[in-house]
């Protein structure tokens, strides 16, 4: 019965770590800082996330939100995949949330079973 509460005590603490401050070269307490990107720290960070786009494919959902963070726009795509939307400059996207947004942006495709599959850099969202 000890080794029952031990092994759940175990599991609570490990279950409750908080989110980590880098991923390889990447800032993430600065990504995350970084709302929208409308401070500009997100376009500073763009070599650094480049780097470690091999490293964030393949990672779930909730690993992608706990990295990263919340994503700036959640897009639904056919076949129940979705892109996570992250903003790497300030737009129109800052001032009037929910407005069209022709900034810069990485989107990550996520499958129908949770996990990044592409990564792509263009301006808006896809």
């Amino acid at each position: 019965m000890r080794f029952l509460y031990v092994l759940l005590a175990a599991a609570l603490v490990s279950g409750c770590s908080p989110a980590p401050d880098q991923f390889g070269k990447l800032n993430l307490k600065k990504w995350r800082g970084d709302r929208g990107g409308c401070t500009g720290v997100r376009r500073t960070l763009e070599p650094d996330f480049r780097a470690e786009i091999q490293n964030l494919k393949g990672k779930t959902a909730n690993t992608i939100g706990e990295l990263l963070g919340r994503p700036d726009v959640n897009q639904i795509a056919d076949r129940n995949q979705k892109f996570y939307v992250y903003f790497l400059e300030k737009g129109p996207h800052c001032d009037q949330p929910g407005g069209k947004s022709m900034s810069r942006s990485v989107a990550i495709r996520m499958s129908a079973i949770g996990l990044a599959t592409e990564i792509t850099f263009q301006n808006g969202i896809p």
